[in-house]
């Protein structure tokens, strides 16, 4: 998962800091979520997903479709 949160926040043209401001944690903190030593919550993986238009499951790397699922009604 590190390397698609990475790779995703490049692609948007973002800083680690734009991100960690989003997600209300330091930058240290969201470098960590990069770098694999620190597991995000699942809160923290949902606002990654919306954020970046994805699915949760993109994000662990269980699929490699990067469109997010249907949202509930």
């Amino acid at each position: 998962m590190n390397l698609r949160i990475r790779d995703l926040r490049e692609d948007h043209d973002k800083t680690q800091a734009d991100l960690a401001e989003y997600l209300g944690c330091s930058q240290q903190t969201y470098s960590r979520y990069e770098n694999g030593k620190v597991q995000p919550t699942p809160e923290t993986l949902e606002k990654l997903a919306l954020y970046f238009g994805t699915s949760v499951d993109y994000l662990l790397g269980l699929t490699d479709d990067p469109r997010p699922y249907p949202r509930k009604r």
